[in-house]
């Protein structure tokens, strides 16, 4: 038994290394680096599609998903969220559904890549229907007049504007502002253009792009009476 098992390694040993040699090469031919397969777990950007109309996003789902992908070892070091995508079709989405299952056909990845599992397997969102109304126009003033003079009218034109957004987010006590206007070195009637300040930014948007108004300020003298009158007022009388 002893040797045979001597025989069996030693005999033609030269012989038998080359056969090693060529059947490691071999194998190396018949399973290149792209038959071998690797795995890794990716961050990757979740993206909403086709949401409907007269709907609005309230609570938004988490910004990334986790991705377990599995891909050859010479392509998946070149897998990154530069080119994969998770694409939730929201289409068929409606204001009662609150959770969305995740499935591994919603990622967007290379050719010759798959994926292996996503984390969380579902995620929660909040829809509400769009409501438009007409939002009264508040000026904001900063600075006071010269001396003399009185603002008699301020006229906005429009009054109101159209606002739209979620349901939930729009409150009877909402009013747009204009940007601060400095009526400091006002003498006479004016007419200037002022931008508008929504209430509630992050939900509730103009429905048209027009975003200015005008402001008719009617600016006068006061009348010499009114000028006593009003200087009278700020003396403090003297106690006896």
């Amino acid at each position: 038994m002893i040797i045979f098992l001597k025989n069996l390694f030693l005999k033609n040993w030269s012989l038998k290394l080359l056969s090693f040699l060529l059947a490691i090469i071999l194998w190396l031919t018949l399973f290149p680096e792209e038959k071998t397969f690797s795995e890794r777990t990716l961050s990757v950007p979740l993206e909403l599609h086709n949401i409907p109309s007269q709907v609005e996003l309230v609570q938004k789902p988490p910004a990334t998903v986790d991705v377990k992908i599995r891909a050859p070892k010479r392509l998946i070091s070149q897998i990154g969220p530069a080119n994969m995508r998770a694409i939730l079709d929201l289409q068929k989405a409606d204001v009662q559904q609150a959770e969305y299952p995740l499935k591994k056909s919603m990622i967007s990845l290379p050719q010759g890549a798959e994926v292996k599992d996503i984390y969380p397997r579902q995620v929660f969102l909040k829809l509400e229907r769009t409501k438009e109304v007409m939002m009264k126009v508040e000026p904001k003033f900063i600075g006071e007049l010269p001396e003399g003079y009185k603002l008699v009218k301020a006229e906005i034109i429009p009054p109101e504007v159209l606002i739209k957004g979620p349901e939930s987010q729009i409150k009877s006590s909402y009013k747009v502002a204009t940007t601060p206007v400095d009526i400091s070195s006002l003498t006479e009637p004016t007419e200037l253009e002022a931008d508008l300040i929504l209430p509630n930014p992050e939900f509730l948007r103009f429905a048209s792009s027009d975003t200015k108004v005008t402001l008719r300020l009617l600016i006068q003298k006061e009348e010499p009476l009114e000028s006593q009158a009003k200087s009278q007022k700020k003396v403090t009388p003297k106690k006896k």
